[in-house]
């Protein structure tokens, strides 16, 4: 049996409850090895790396000024460590190496324990090899939850992947070094995820109110999502939720690391089958796919409430000083030379290293930031594309605004998505004390040279 790509293409992966795993105990987030059936029935089952013993980690779903404690124990044979993906954290807790704590050595634990300020779709993912960790199934859903519930039917977490597996044995490819994935788009899978199963259904009825729960948890891969059988709104991004919620259209991209909130309502008849999709050039193919029986008793909602805000700083952009990232290399714009630590090196050594990418000219984290913020200045970040591909690029500990072309402000993200030969501004409120990391989340990227920092003193 071998996968195809129509097989591929034309696969619906659907909705499927998250894994209800048994835990060491109620505080313990264990990094272990399990077998998980993703790819089709009929395939082996895959050898994964997860929390917990399945992928997704289970959901981790608590009230907006919530304590989260988890002890992290690793029983992988590699070092690891967990980031909590966009939730503005004490620095300690952030789960970078070398910037914020020590690796967990096999064998070894850690606790993180933090108070969660946002409501909001957030994730949590390993931070050690990332490009590895990460493709293995080293993540899970954190879902903080809002004092008021949103009026809605089901309020479902979808976390959206894909796997680049033996066609044979069905096992995760481990050529996460690839020099050809790191110098061009990155890792991209031969099979497409949703909660880690393929292509399952969730029965709905007709006329019924979702929130859709978006999470990004792909090494490189853009989704391009729109809506079959469902019409809806866009209520929050990145954690975040819009002052006026966006009506979607056509079409909306879905970065790496991105989370997209959605409450959409059913319009599909009972017997009918509604879907999430994702459009690409090659042809669309299913994501979450919905069984429509029957027609719920309420009548049709309408229209859309806000999600209320969160405590976010105020944004004050007067005489906010303007810092230029550049971010330069990869396939068809060859890097001439970089540093690497205190050395320059030629874009060639560089390649013979495994760089293939810089930011301002480094080709690793530097050793000085590249912004030093005083606590509650307020700073704007334009990054300048200078390569042919795309790049997610992520701030730790903090959440920005997108500076709009004429100048007003957009969304506040923690991800921002810049294409290739494209200059976006951001607006950032350095209110987070510590050194935090801002790299790509092209995850092969950042392995391979595109990793910065800022420090907020």
């Amino acid at each position: 049996m071998s996968f195809s790509r129509r097989l591929f293409l034309q696969s619906a992966a659907a909705l499927a409850v998250l894994p209800k795993v048994a835990w060491a105990s109620g505080r313990d987030l264990v990094a272990q090895t399990a077998m998980q059936q993703i790819a089709p029935d009929g395939y082996p089952e895959t050898p994964v790396w997860s929390y917990g013993g399945a992928v997704p980690g289970s959901e981790i779903r608590l009230p907006q000024g919530a304590r989260l404690q988890r002890r992290l124990v690793n029983n992988l044979p590699q070092s690891t460590t967990v980031h909590w993906h966009g939730i503005r954290i004490d620095n300690a807790m952030d789960g970078v190496p070398g910037l914020t704590q020590d690796v967990v050595a096999p064998g070894e634990d850690f606790t993180y324990d933090f108070v969660v300020p946002d409501a909001g779709t957030y994730w949590y993912h390993a931070h050690n090899r990332s490009v590895e960790q990460v493709a293995r199934g080293l993540y899970g859903p954190l879902i903080v939850e809002e004092a008021d519930a949103s009026d809605v039917d089901h309020d479902l977490t979808l976390m959206l992947d894909d796997w680049r597996l033996d066609p044979e044995t069905a096992h995760i490819v481990d050529d996460f070094d690839n020099g050809h994935d790191q110098s061009h788009a990155g890792r991209f899978g031969n099979l497409v995820s949703v909660n880690g199963r393929f292509d399952p259904s969730y029965p709905v009825q007709s006329r019924d109110r979702l929130r859709l729960r978006l999470i990004n948890a792909s090494n490189a891969r853009i989704y391009d999502l729109a809506l079959d059988g469902l019409t809806g709104w866009i209520v929050a991004l990145d954690g975040m939720p819009l002052d006026t919620p966006m009506a979607v259209g056509e079409s909306f991209p879905l970065a790496p690391a991105q989370r997209a909130d959605l409450i959409v309502d059913v319009q599909a008849e009972s017997g009918a089958i509604a879907n999430l999709v994702s459009r690409e050039r090659e042809g669309g193919f299913g994501l979450v796919r919905f069984t429509v029986s029957g027609r719920t008793a309420k009548a049709s909602r309408s229209g859309i409430i806000p999600l209320p805000p969160n405590p976010l700083p105020q944004m004050v952009l007067d005489d906010a000083p303007l810092y230029r990232m550049t971010l330069q290399g990869g396939a068809m714009r060859w890097l001439e030379s970089a540093q690497l630590g205190k050395t320059e090196l030629s874009g060639r050594e560089l390649a013979q290293l495994g760089r293939f990418w810089a930011l301002n000219g480094h080709a690793e984290r530097p050793s000085e930031p590249f912004l030093d913020a005083q606590q509650g200045s307020a700073h704007r970040i334009e990054f300048v594309n200078e390569t042919a591909f795309p790049h997610a690029m992520h701030l730790h500990g903090h959440h920005f605004r997108l500076i709009l072309s004429d100048g007003s402000l957009g969304p506040w993200r923690d991800t921002v998505l810049v294409e290739r030969g494209q200059t976006r501004q951001i607006a950032l409120v350095a209110d987070n004390p510590g050194d935090w990391l801002l790299h790509c989340h092209m995850l092969g990227h950042a392995a391979s040279g595109m990793m910065s920092w800022f420090r907020v003193t």
